[in-house]
């Protein structure tokens, strides 16, 4: 079964092709990095991409894949097997497709990098080449490469690159979510577009606002200090853990115990630029979250908030001082990532709409994606939700599997 059968040839048609790579007739060339020395080999080239290319998402850029790089082989994790496809012409890099391989007893994916932790998966594309055949032949070199039953895409936009290039055999597996997105770049400034809210709702926040400091200072910090981010990093993930005990709930990242390593991890990362915020009443954090920043849009990437100001809307206060921080720091937005909440929806101009998407490769892939990823998982997440939450949370606390 082929995943690339019903798809244009690359724009320029092929003239050989290895498990090496494609070559084409015009200087195009695909290939595929397995090793740390071809990965680190890569930095100026994949920068020099990412700076230029108009679609460019932080989990698909260099700096997000050298941090997973190093934290899986810093943990000696001898299951990790990285598998990043790229495409140049005359020497001049055009596309990447970073990608690991990972085995399972029943079978074995392809996935991006970094999946269990990354948000979007998505393709590295230069603006002007064909998103259909260009993935297609990525896709085709990664399977040569790296013999796989099925290749899963987690989180996929709808204006993604990744989107508009996907096989027409794909199947969308998962509930299709929403990225709320705040859009700066049509506003002059943060006032401009903080009129756009209802003004019954700028009327609440700011009863909320008053009620809070008549109690006390209410102060917004943006961390600098590499100590500070690092604490911050380590609160916001007890508090969000602690927020999915309560309910019951768990995602793919909680549930990996290397989550809190690999996010502490992030701090010592030169070429990741954090952006870590924090809400205070009386001294005290009442709501914080810190994100990434990459070329000009900020990634919120974990947020937590003391439930017990409830009333007060600690969340929706704090998330108007981190677009206003965005705002004046020039960025042209903040995407707010899945999942859709209330408190992101007072303050989004967008919602992209986000998919689950996966390709199977082989008559195993097949059947275990549509048996499995698309049937029988679906159900079992609606009846575990479907629990009372004491059992729910017993329930994942023994199997120790997210949703």
């Amino acid at each position: 079964m082929s995943i690339y059968s019903d798809t244009a040839p690359l724009t320029h048609s092929a003239r050989k092709s290895s498990a090496r790579g494609d070559a084409v007739n015009t200087g195009l060339v695909c290939t595929t990095v397995r090793t740390r020395q071809g990965f680190d080999a890569l930095a100026e080239p994949w920068g020099n991409l990412e700076r230029q290319s108009s679609g460019a998402v932080l989990f698909q850029g260099y700096a997000w894949c050298r941090a997973i790089f190093e934290f899986e082989t810093g943990r000696a994790n001898t299951k990790f097997d990285p598998v990043i496809v790229t495409i140049t012409e005359a020497g001049v890099l055009k596309a990447v497709l970073p990608l690991e391989r990972i085995r399972t007893m029943a079978r074995t994916v392809l996935a991006p990098m970094g999946h269990a932790f990354a948000q979007y998966s998505d393709v590295l594309l230069a603006d002007g080449m064909d998103k259909r055949s260009t993935l297609a032949t990525l896709l085709k070199t990664a399977i040569a490469t790296a013999p796989c039953d099925a290749i899963t895409f987690l989180k996929v936009r709808s204006d993604s690159a990744l989107a508009a290039g996907m096989p027409t055999n794909h199947l969308i597996t998962g509930t299709v979510q929403g990225a709320p997105y705040v859009d700066l770049s049509a506003f002059p400034d943060f006032q401009s577009y903080f009129q756009t809210i209802k003004p019954k709702t700028r009327k609440n926040m700011r009863n909320d606002r008053n009620r809070l400091e008549r109690d006390g200072a209410l102060e917004h910090h943006v961390l600098t200090r590499t100590s500070e981010v690092g604490a911050l990093i380590g609160r916001t993930l007890q508090g969000r853990a602690g927020r999915l005990r309560d309910q019951g709930l768990t995602s793919r990242s909680f549930s990996d115990a290397a989550f809190f390593d690999f996010c502490a991890s992030l701090t010592k990362q030169p070429g990741l630029e954090l952006l870590a915020m924090s809400l205070s009443h009386n001294a005290k954090p009442i709501a914080e979250q810190w994100g990434f920043v990459h070329n000009r849009r900020y990634y919120a990437f974990v947020a937590s908030r003391d439930f017990g100001n409830s009333d007060e809307s600690p969340g929706k206060l704090h998330l108007g001082e981190v677009i206003q921080t965005c705002a004046e720091r020039g960025l042209d937005g903040a995407d707010l990532m899945v999942p859709v909440m209330p408190y992101k929806l007072t303050w989004a101009t967008d919602v992209v709409q986000v998919i689950d998407y996966a390709l199977p490769v082989t008559p195993l892939g097949q059947l275990l994606l549509r048996v499995w990823d698309r049937t029988l998982r679906p159900l079992a997440k609606r009846a575990v939700i479907a629990l009372p939450m004491g059992l729910r949370t017993a329930l994942l606390r023994a199997t120790g599997r997210s949703l």
